[in-house]
């Protein structure tokens, strides 16, 4: 893959996967991630924005280091976290990061123990994750990657409270990758991040007639109520 200064094994690992072309969302993301700027990434469904997550978390953590996660990922439910683990097993096979994953089904008391005895990257839901950080107490100071996967769904759940008390207080590139623009999301953004990089990657048009539909759901809900 034609990615500037991507590590060896990374490399290695997606030449052996026959992932050898980087699309337009990673060719315009991979440097900037990679410089640790906050950013806020607006990509259609299937448009590759779990493999950037991947890709990029692999970039900059590169190998195993000390206890405590360096990268926390926020997905929306157990089939999100099964998919993006499965394609750190196959992106990171060259390396030896540890990537374990919770959700709200699982046993805490094992994922507590689990994630005590080191761990580089953790995946999870938002309502495990933050049940684990308010109770269990873990060091976030290591943390070098917040990341938000589907950011707009999960606002849309009202969990951004939940997904802010996690990252209060902590120095920590932040990334949220949505499948489309709306007012909460660019407000959330600009009241935890620090002058992010906007990157949006419809054809004109085309999310505009996404974000009425959107608005359009939202107002019959509120009818409803």
């Amino acid at each position: 893959m034609k990615l500037k200064k991507i590590n060896p094994k990374l490399q290695e690992a997606l030449v052996e996967n026959n992932l050898v072309e980087a699309n337009e969302l990673q060719q315009e993301t991979f440097s900037l991630i990679k410089s640790g700027a906050d950013c806020v990434i607006i990509a259609p469904e299937k448009s590759g924005k779990t493999t950037t997550i991947v890709l990029n978390v692999i970039q900059r953590l590169e190998k195993e280091f000390q206890e405590s996660p360096r990268a926390l990922i926020f997905v929306q439910n157990k089939e999100r976290l099964i998919e993006m683990k499965q394609m750190f097993e196959k992106y990171g096979n060259y390396t030896n990061l540890r990537v374990y994953g919770v959700h709200d089904k699982g046993d805490i008391d094992f994922d507590k123990n689990h994630i005590s005895l080191g761990i580089d990257v953790l995946i999870g839901t938002t309502n495990r994750l933050n049940d684990l950080f308010s109770t269990a107490g873990f060091d976030v100071n290591q943390l070098k990657m917040f990341i938000v996967e589907d950011t707009d769904d999960l606002l849309k759940l009202r969990y951004d409270t939940k997904i802010s008390r996690i990252g209060e207080n902590i120095k920590t590139q932040r990334i949220f990758f949505s499948e489309n623009y709306s007012e909460r999301l660019e407000t959330f953004a600009e009241r935890v991040m620090i002058e992010p990089a906007w990157f949006d990657f419809y054809d004109d048009g085309e999310e505009d007639d996404e974000d009425l539909e959107d608005e359009e759901e939202e107002n019959d809900e509120n009818e409803e109520e």
